[in-house]
């Protein structure tokens, strides 16, 4: 006999929507994520999408209704639950569009609890389009399977980061200037990493995150490290140490 074919399929397309779903809901799907699904995939009454909202976890919808500019689907069940993430921040000095827009994605996928942008002495970027990143974040979700967003916080000066740094949550400083290998750092949840600008930390801003009785001065390697790449780095590093890579997919 054949096998019965898996359902739903793994090229089933996969959506955040921000409205509450449940078994009693029929959420409506408009905008760029119609446009998306209408015309690029051919989406039409039948064909299944996961959804997940950030709130409850994922779940599998049928499309009832295809119209021009939106469709209207029915939820079938709930495939997972809302995940626990690895109480890990991110916080990094930003850096110019196609970079800053790898660091969210690659943070997001790696499973980062919080992205915060801190502006150090020597950041080029003045400012961060929340909508861009708010953008890339969801993309990076939809793609990598997680039910939860990341926190994005909003964007600090360094001083004001340090200021009430909360002492149970370790903050691992990652200085080209050097430091303990961040391989070899015992710092478990909660913690946080902080990544600087191209230009790296001043002198002012190392005394004063060495001044913090939460941070551990770590290296990244005998090489200098593009931001991104420090950014990542430092967080995969982290993840295979203290964060949920051992865990088992097929849960939940």
């Amino acid at each position: 006999m054949p096998a019965t074919p898996a359902w739903p399929p793994a090229s089933t397309p996969r959506l955040f929507v921000d409205q509450p779903l449940g078994a009693d809901t029929a959420p409506t799907v408009e905008g760029a994520a119609a446009h998306y699904l209408l015309h690029v995939m051919r989406a039409k009454p039948g064909d299944p999408l996961l959804l997940f909202d950030n709130r409850s976890g994922e779940w599998l919808a049928t499309v009832t209704d295809a119209g021009k500019r939106a469709l209207t689907l029915r939820i079938e069940r709930q495939t997972r639950a809302r995940e626990a993430v690895p109480d890990l921040w991110l916080c990094f000095a930003p850096v110019k569009k196609a970079r800053l827009d790898w660091i969210v994605e690659k943070a997001t996928e790696l499973g980062v609890a919080r992205l915060q942008p801190v502006f150090t002495e020597r950041t080029i970027v003045e400012r961060v389009k929340r909508e861009r990143i708010e953008a890339q974040i969801v993309e990076a979700c939809e793609q990598c399977g997680r039910t939860a967003l990341p926190e994005l916080a909003e964007p600090v000066k360094l001083p004001q980061l340090l200021k009430g740094w909360p002492a149970a949550r370790a903050l691992l400083f990652a200085d080209e200037a050097g430091g303990a290998p961040m391989a070899g750092i015992d710092a478990p949840a909660p913690a946080a990493i902080l990544t600087g600008p191209e230009g790296g930390f001043t002198d002012r801003e190392r005394a004063a995150l060495l001044a913090v009785p939460a941070v551990r001065h770590v290296a990244l390697g005998p090489r200098i490290l593009r931001a991104e790449t420090a950014a990542i780095a430092a967080t995969a590093l982290w993840m295979a140490a203290h964060g949920d890579w051992g865990a088992d997919r097929s849960a939940g």
